[in-house]
Order: structure tokens, then sequence, then C-alpha cells
């Protein structure tokens, strides 16, 4: 197979290349792999992108809004309502919930996802046995991660801390904790990171999830992890109350997290919907300070969250679309520059054997968008998509994100632009 006269992205260039951002390239494609990326004349007919990776879902939550109705800016009240939701629902329902996401994301374009996954103690929740099936039913199409969302405040209780922690390892998981302005944060953090050093656990917290300037979780998690010596291992999402604090306090805390190499996640969609009032139009958007993390050097990336719940009532599992929000509200121009937050950031929070990079070798995991320059990425027509998986194009079902493909030995070419 081979991809025609198609951009890539800078960032997302595994090979050397001195050639201008609207270069094109002809990709070859041999099996499973990426055989060739030659440079050509042109014109460009498409923008090629590496598979995507989302770094924060919760496919115990979604397609619940039915059910449980939107919270409309209340995260207390998203929180009690899909509690209650979650108690009373069976495995099959909970299984069919999930494969749907599943297959809407890997329709999408994503090769990855880490699902956050509701926890009450130290017991695994019966949907971690739920996903762990899907986790071998999807081996090969997506790479499923999952993490252990709990309060913070459950970890005073050490040997239940401890049992936690044990249980997450025997499950192959990632150790996870809600972080919002704790009675005791340092040591219950502590606590956390001690645990994570024992058992070799990997760290994904919801952190500083609101606009309270006083919410300092990130600083505290970015000391420790340079305490511990857990860089690289450690994530941070939400961290909206950085857009409340100072500039100056909010960028020493980012510069740390660079330094410690604590990996930043932003959900435009749930916390633009979750903050800010709603007896007006809010001025607060609920995004943390992605362009300043973004020019600071921290690993930073934008990722889905909640679809169809309580948290958020809308949307999809196609991450392009949570892009597109992200770099509307955090001011990201131009949209290009920032695609390595959907590609090559979330690679390296997930620890995912591919960095994203395009490049002969890497695999054929990649996404074919018709936009043709930077400006067309966010507009309906520029964002339909081939989607090609171990070298062959997915026969997807025509839609507004995604365009119909039948592979065949011709060269592959996104859909025209009309006029």
């Amino acid at each position: 197979m081979h991809l025609s006269a198609v951009v890539i992205p800078p960032c997302l260039r595994g090979f050397a290349s001195d050639a201008p951002p609207d270069q094109a390239f002809d990709v070859a494609l041999h099996g499973p792999q990426v055989a060739r990326v030659q440079p050509v004349p042109g014109p460009v007919q498409g923008t090629l992108l590496s598979a995507f990776v989302d770094a924060h879902v919760h496919l115990d939550k979604n397609y619940a809004a039915d059910s449980v109705g939107g919270a409309e800016g209340d995260l207390l009240t998203a929180i009690r309502r899909m509690d209650v939701y979650l108690a009373g629902e069976g495995a099959s329902t909970l299984r069919a919930r999930m494969e749907r996401a599943l297959e809407d994301a890997y329709a999408c374009g994503s090769r990855a996802l880490r699902t956050h996954l509701n926890w009450d103690g130290a017991t695994p929740p019966p949907s971690l046995a739920v996903f762990t099936a899907l986790q071998d039913a999807w081996r090969g199409r997506l790479e499923l991660q999952w993490v252990s969302l709990i309060r913070l405040d459950f970890f005073a209780d050490a040997a239940a801390a401890d049992a936690l922690a044990r249980a997450v390892r025997a499950g192959g998981g990632v150790l996870g904790a809600f972080v919002y302005r704790n009675a005791d944060i340092d040591a219950l953090l502590h606590r956390v990171f001690s645990l994570a050093q024992r058992y070799g656990l990997a760290l994904d917290f919801h952190v500083d999830e609101g606009l309270d300037a006083d919410a300092t979780g990130v600083h505290s998690i970015a000391r420790l992890t340079q305490a511990f010596g857990l860089q690289g291992r450690v994530v941070c999402g939400h961290g909206c109350s950085l857009s409340a604090q100072p500039a100056v306090q909010a960028l020493e805390t980012l510069a740390l997290c660079a330094q410690a190499g604590v990996h930043l996640v932003a959900l435009p969609t749930t916390n633009l919907y979750l903050q800010g009032a709603w007896d007006a139009t809010p001025q607060e958007r609920g995004i943390t300070r992605l362009k300043e993390a973004l020019a600071l050097g921290v690993s930073a990336s934008i990722a889905t969250d909640n679809v169809a719940d309580a948290f958020y009532p809308y949307g999809s599992y196609d991450l392009f679309d949570s892009f597109g929000l992200g770099v509307q509200m955090a001011h990201l121009a131009p949209a290009q520059d920032a695609l390595a937050t959907i590609t090559i950031h979330p690679a390296a929070a997930l620890g995912l054997a591919w960095d994203g990079r395009i490049a002969p070798g890497c695999p054929a995991d990649l996404v074919l968008l018709a936009a043709r320059n930077g400006n067309a990425l966010l507009t309906p027509q520029g964002r339909q998509r081939v989607v090609v998986r171990a070298g062959v194009a997915l026969p997807l079902d025509s839609g507004a994100a995604r365009t119909p493909l039948n592979a065949g030995p011709a060269p592959v070419q996104p859909p025209p632009h009309r006029p």
C-alpha cells in the first residue's frame, strides 16, 4: 500500500529531514510496517499522523447520561450520581458500554487507551474483571491500561493502602488517587509514592480538578516525583487549578513538572463543562495551563476523559474532537504544532513501545487526514480520515469524521476538497 503526497508534521517525523513543514512525502507500507518515506514534489493531498493515544478515559462510566443526566457544572453531584449508577449495574450491560467505547475509539483512529476504574476499597471492583476480559479480546488492536481511581484519604489506613497497592500490582494496573485540597495532603501523597516505589508501580492522579487557587496537589506530586526518583512514571490529569493561580506560582509548578518528568494531561471537554459558574457565561475555561506547560518542556497531552455520563453528557471517543477543542481553548496555534499532545506525549506517559514518530520500520498504525495544511486540520472536511491499522485501511462507515475506503493496490489518497 502507498500513501501518496502526504504531509508528515515535523513533530511526527522520526527520520532526519530539514524539509519544510509543508513538504509532501510518499509513504510505502509493507505488511504491518512503514517501509519507505520519500519526499516528492507534491501537491499535498493530506496529512499523515500516527494513530492516537488516549491517556485518560473512563470506560466504566460512559453512555450513562440518559439514565443519570448531566451534572451541569457540579463535580460532586456527578460523582454521587455515577456511584449510585455503577453500584446497581450488572456485568453484561457494563461490558456492552465498555465495548461500545472501544469500537468507537478504534474506528476513530486510537491505538491505545488508559482508563480509570472506580475503586471503593482495597478489593478490586467488578469493572476490573470486565475490563480484563476486554483487554484480552482487543489485544493486537488496542493497547489497554487501567488505573485504580480512589480518594486520596483512603491512604490514611496504612494496611488498607498496602492491600490496594498489592491488588493493583497483581492486576497489572497503575496506582491512582483523586487529589483535591486534602487535609494532610503531603503525608498521604508520601504514602502513595512509598507504595509505588515498594511495588514497582506507575502513578496516575486526578489532581486539582477545580478552580480553587489554593489547590496545589500538582506541585506536591512533582516534588515527590523527584524525591522518589520516579521521573517519567507519574501522570497528573486535570490540573485545572493552575489556571486560577497567579502566573508566577503556576509557572513555578510547571517548571518543576518539567524537571521531574511529570506528564500533564488536559481534559478540555469535561472541564469546560464542569468548571466555572453556570448562572452566567463562565469566564474561567477549566483547562490547565497547557500552552505554558508545552513552552516549558512539560510532556503534556490532551485526552477524552468522560463521554456521555454525568460528568460530560456529550461527546464520543474521537480523540481528534477533544484535540480540536483543546487547541482552541488553550490557544495552541498553529494546530499542527500541538499534534504531539495526542501522539508522542501520551505514548510516553503510557510507556508504550512505539513513541508515535513515523519512520521506516515503525508500525503502520496511521491516520490519514484530508487536511492539506494546518488551518484545515480543525475543519469538518479536513478532519475526515482514513484509519490504517497494521498496514490495512479500515472499512469504516461514512460519517462526519471518517471517510470509507476500499483498500487495494492503488495509492491511497484522502477525499478531495470540495469548493
